[in-house]
């Protein structure tokens, strides 16, 4: 880390602005900054520099999305990944670089097929279940009760209220507490080992049904928490130094443009092409980490 060229420097610069646009735009793209650092330096110490990066971008997500988070979600999750921290914490006491690629590449890699194909089981349900609602010929109206070309009948409410289907803005989804605590302990071991648990956490998100807003809010404010209390373990564990914060202070002025180039962008993505980017992102870095 002491004689980092410009070319190395110019690369950490460049995922930094990826680390801002991530944040407030495509979670799951973080995994391509990730594996940047693990490149240009060793993969423990990257994860030492790339953490008050993290906590810089999670600031300025907090400050645009902060109103979108879904508490119930966070509340959820937040016993899980303590139990994830402390475990990773243990795991990074003896692993060396080559065990740390490998293992959240692994991790990645699998977790984006398992999302895949429960996202294929849900439309081929989906399909059948539409064709179930079709309406009869001559019918006046359709098995539903909408009538024919008119739209779907929606509940209404008081403000904050949830309404609406369930991973809409209006109506945040409910998930197992099973499937929380999963994610959640995973979530919690990839993120102290290499920072990596954005993949995880957005890997739940999509696959509890979560809109652009509820998804970068609920993010936002998961991971300014998490990484936040990761800080005394990261000490502790040698990986955050004199020298790592010296080179933090020169690449955290790059996370401003990219978060406010995600904002900007954020809003003209759709919601197909949004979760195709952050599976995509995430299958990336997954096969970035894994051949390093």
């Amino acid at each position: 880390m002491d004689t980092i060229t410009l070319w190395p420097l110019a690369a950490l610069a460049a995922a930094s602005t990826l680390v801002g646009f991530s944040k407030t735009a495509v979670s799951g793209a973080n995994t391509i900054s990730l594996a940047v650092f693990a490149a240009v330096l060793p993969a423990r110490e990257s994860t030492g520099v790339l953490l008050p990066i993290l906590i810089a971008g999670d600031i300025l997500a907090v400050l645009v999305y902060r109103r979108h988070a879904h508490w119930p979600t966070l509340l959820r999750l937040f016993p899980a990944v303590a139990a994830g921290v402390v475990g990773g914490t243990v795991f990074m006491l003896w692993a060396d670089d080559a065990a740390v690629g490998t293992s959240i590449g692994a991790i990645l890699l699998f977790m984006s097929g398992i999302t895949l194909w429960r996202r294929r089981a849900t439309a081929r349900t989906g399909e059948a279940a539409e064709r179930d609602r079709e309406p009869t010929a001559g019918a006046g109206a359709s098995r539903s009760g909408t009538p024919p070309g008119g739209e779907p009948p929606t509940e209404t409410g008081p403000p904050g209220t949830e309404t609406g289907p369930p991973g809409t803005e209006a109506g945040p989804p409910r998930t197992g507490r099973l499937k929380a605590r999963a994610y959640g302990a995973l979530g919690g071991f990839t993120t102290m080992v290499a920072n990596a648990g954005g993949p995880v956490l957005s890997l739940y998100l999509l696959s509890a049904g979560f809109r652009k807003l509820g998804f970068l809010g609920t993010s936002a404010w998961f991971f300014l928490i998490v990484n936040t209390s990761k800080v005394p373990f990261s000490v502790g564990l040698g990986l955050i130094d004199a020298r790592s914060l010296l080179l933090d202070a020169v690449l955290v002025l790059f996370v401003l443009p990219g978060a406010y180039l995600g904002r900007a962008c954020a809003g003209r993505i759709n919601q197909t092409l949004f979760d195709r980017i952050v599976i995509g992102a995430t299958v990336l870095g997954g096969l970035q980490l894994l051949l390093n």
